[in-house]
């Protein structure tokens, strides 16, 4: 099926993404099946992770159909876009709609993106997961694909404005390898094992990031317990 609206719209990110001189490293691609349904699941630091997430999968000739909050699907700039990219529209009040909706695309042969946080991390580092994704690879017969994105709540973030101005800030993206769902495995417990590997693919890509935070001139992108000034879970939780 032509994708008369998604390419055109990876044309025009990695257009802007050239004019800013971005610096992104994917490792992993190879990851993502050619063919076939699968759940891709990430960690959610920034209000542009669905469109670097979904970059990863672009080596394999793969585009992903991310669950989104049904709010994006009512404005009059994102909304059609989102509509035309066929992404899926998530209503907290009538969540088993959009659980439905992602199972066809699953069955579908359709790449499912999911960000089992559900909202942005503030202190940029893992929250608990949501087992959402985990139950829908298990109904679906499909394998799990965990990516974790690090550097992208440089470009914008909660609580940030937002800086497109801002260039060669590098974004670094590793995916790890496919993880099986089985119908006879716990939810909770695979949920766990999926966290941990995001957890363990969010600490390479931070490993690999080319700048250090006194290299960059300011702390509050990199998580207390590197050194940085982001707050901590429980000082947000506090906060509230």
């Amino acid at each position: 099926m032509a994708e008369l609206v998604y390419r055109p719209v990876i044309g025009a990110a990695l257009t802007m993404f050239k004019a800013l001189d971005l610096k992104i490293d994917v490792q992993g691609s190879e990851h993502f099946p050619r063919t076939g349904g699968a759940v891709l699941v990430s960690n959610h630091i920034s209000y542009m992770d669905f469109i670097f997430a979904g970059l990863s999968a672009l080596p394999q000739k793969r585009v992903v159909r991310f669950m989104a909050k049904e709010s994006v699907f009512r404005h009059k700039v994102s909304g059609p876009l989102m509509r035309g990219m066929k992404h899926i529209p998530v209503d907290r009040a009538k969540g088993e709609a959009a659980y439905q909706h992602a199972l066809r695309s699953l069955r579908s042969g359709e790449i499912v993106g999911v960000f089992p946080e559900a909202t942005i991390s503030e202190s940029f580092t893992l929250k608990a997961f949501k087992s959402g994704a985990v139950r829908m690879a298990q109904e679906a017969g499909v394998p799990i694909v965990p990516v974790a994105l690090w550097g992208t709540q440089r470009i914008w973030t909660k609580g940030r404005p937002r800086d497109f101005r801002r260039s060669h800030l590098p974004v670094t993206i590793r995916v790890g390898e496919p993880m099986e769902a089985s119908k006879d495995q716990y939810a909770g417990a695979l949920t766990r094992t999926l966290r941990d590997r995001v957890q363990e693919l969010l600490e390479a890509a931070q490993r690999a990031y080319p700048v250090r935070p006194k290299d960059a001139g300011d702390t509050w992108w990199v998580p207390a317990h590197l050194g940085g000034t982001a707050p901590t879970q429980e000082q947000l939780r506090d906060a509230r």
